[in-house]
């Protein structure tokens, strides 16, 4: 058994990564910073093998399936991605870029080429690690919403094409809220509410893509947001985003 993970050096995909170890999965662990995901080599007890990339460049995507397609991993997790804060008016235009490049175009390639695989061999799990934020429309954070939006829909849309083909292949998106990993200070935002343990959302998020759920959302809090936010006109809610929004601004010197 076998299991790519990408954005691994931190966060939800690194506890992913050590949950599928104490499952027995070897791994392709796949990250920017090579010394962190060598630390985490260190700590498991399946075989470990690091790839170092910058998924922001499509190039480094398609080396990437190139590099391990031939492994025929079981498990696809695509975890790389960032976020920015800040007025559109104001944020910057390249660092944007790269967002969209890692949340969407990298997630898609490596989405695109390994669900391929998959439905020719009829079998494999691809974990896409969306965001509570792929719900509603998040102004100061708009860019970063609508990314994690794309990966929601493509993800529900992918999950309904498998169905109706009676395919065994699983394709999940992980809707989390508030998370303590680096997130905050990539985003430079404060979260104004108490982000859930990485590992838990980890733990949670593999239990329930075993259990083939098409979207998942950790916490009672989340659920119950997601479930008052049907009963609110679209307007209300884009409004109270931008309150909580403001929230998160870092306090100056």
């Amino acid at each position: 058994m076998k299991a790519l993970v990408t954005g691994a050096s931190s966060g939800i995909g690194r506890d992913m990564a050590r949950i599928l170890s104490e499952k027995g999965y070897d791994l392709i662990v796949v990250a920017r910073r090579r010394d962190r995901l060598e630390n985490l080599q260190k700590e498991l007890k399946t075989g470990v093998q690091i790839i170092s990339a910058d998924l922001s460049d499509e190039k480094s995507c398609f080396d990437l399936y190139e590099q391990t397609c031939g492994e025929k991993p079981d498990i696809l997790i695509n975890a790389a991605g960032f976020g920015l804060f800040g007025a559109f008016a104001e944020t910057d235009l390249q660092r944007e870029l790269q967002m969209i490049s890692v949340n969407i175009r990298a997630l898609h390639i490596l989405t695109k080429l390994f669900y391929r695989d998959f439905v020719k061999r009829d079998s494999g799990y691809i974990l896409n690690v969306a965001s509570s934020a792929a719900f509603q429309p998040g102004p100061l954070l708009s860019s970063y919403y609508a990314s994690k939006a794309y990966v929601l829909r493509l993800t529900e849309a992918l999950a309904e094409e498998l169905r109706r083909s009676g395919s065994h292949v699983y394709i999940g998106a992980l809707c989390p809220g508030p998370v303590q990993t680096e997130f905050d200070s990539v985003a430079d935002v404060r979260f104004s509410v108490k982000g859930l343990s990485s590992m838990f959302v980890a733990d949670y998020a593999l239990r329930k893509m075993f259990a083939r759920k098409t979207v998942i959302v950790p916490g009672s809090t989340m659920k119950a947001a997601r479930f008052i936010e049907r009963f609110l006109p679209e307007k209300a809610i884009v409004r109270a985003a931008y309150h909580m929004q403001k929230r998160k601004t870092r306090p100056g010197p």
